[in-house]
């Protein structure tokens, strides 16, 4: 099979690249930024550049992005041109030719304000059925790729694949304050309970996808790490978090002492991987309970893939 991917230069665009070669398929890298994995140098945003990069192609894996991060450094109208124009151009490139299917990255950060309960209110139970609420340009432009996506579908009958995926990047948080207050694996393998992916099963996931968007058509899943969480813990989880951890993982605490550790006092969101689990046939490896049986193993908590890959942080331009 022939496979473009773009962002081909970023964290997950490398992974997916050296992950589907491995397995045999002819990969061309696009992106902005020269690399190892990269082919074609230049911009989603440049029709001519995405016509003449799709034909002969059988699928499209589009991780090309404006990231969160970028909004503080990239113009709004960078954030529609990139996001929305350069995901337009690549749907109606692969639309005129006839691609098999066509896997957009996505991210649960277009849940936005849905993800923040008001106080007092429980934890937030997140799922496809949340309604997003975009709290920034990121957010909106995501979004509305999302539904170019869909509308692609409906209108051309392009399988389209959307995967709302959870935080999988190395890259310190960016949250100052948090980054402050805990270890920075601290911090990551707190989130596997409720907000994080490994990037290993994130690119099985987009893999999986890439093979059922014929027969699915038009779906979107969060990819996220496996809760042990229910929502009848979700009250609990708004006041004493620890508790919560402890009742289902009781060794954690003894873990986290001998690293200085804390768990996060409350935990204000939880996303559900289940509609993935069930229709991808994706079963993440990397969990809470996987996570600290690696560090009573003496492992980092991140896999092999993210530590080979590393960070790559944001491109200022």
């Amino acid at each position: 099979m022939k496979i473009l991917v773009t962002g081909s230069s970023g964290h997950l665009g490398e992974a997916l690249v050296n992950s589907l070669k491995t397995l045999g398929h002819d990969v061309t890298g696009m992106d902005l930024i020269p690399s190892g994995t990269t082919d074609l140098i230049g911009s989603i945003t440049d029709r001519d550049f995405v016509k003449k990069a799709v034909p002969d192609m059988d699928h499209i894996i589009h991780t090309a992005t404006l990231h969160k991060p970028h909004v503080a450094s990239h113009r709004e109208q960078l954030f529609i041109d990139t996001n929305i124009a350069g995901t337009l151009n690549l749907l109606e490139a692969a639309a005129d030719e006839g691609i098999q299917s066509f896997v957009y990255t996505s991210t649960t950060s277009t849940f936005g304000d849905a993800l923040v309960p008001a106080a007092g209110q429980p934890a937030a139970w997140i799922s496809e059925d949340t309604v997003p609420v975009p709290k920034n340009i990121y957010g909106a432009t995501k979004t509305a790729a999302e539904d170019l996506c869909q509308l692609f579908f409906r209108n051309r009958r392009l399988p389209c694949i959307v995967l709302k995926t959870s935080r999988f990047f190395p890259e310190a948080d960016d949250d100052p304050l948090v980054a402050a207050a805990y270890d920075d694996g601290n911090v990551k393998c707190n989130e596997f309970l409720f907000r994080r992916v490994e990037i290993r099963d994130t690119v099985h996931a987009h893999l999986l996808a890439m093979g059922a968007a014929r027969q699915l058509g038009f779906r979107k899943y969060i990819i996220s790490a496996t809760t042990p969480f229910t929502k009848k813990d979700l009250p609990a989880l708004r006041v004493d978090a620890p508790a919560v951890v402890e009742c289902y993982f009781p060794d954690y605490k003894q873990i986290y002492r001998d690293r200085g550790w804390k768990m996060f006092p409350v935990i204000d969101r939880v996303y559900d991987n289940a509609k993935a689990r069930a229709e991808l046939g994706w079963s993440p490896l990397f969990d809470f309970r996987h996570v600290l049986d690696r560090l009573k193993s003496g492992f980092p908590v991140e896999s092999d893939t993210a530590r080979m890959i590393g960070s790559k942080g944001y491109h200022r331009q």
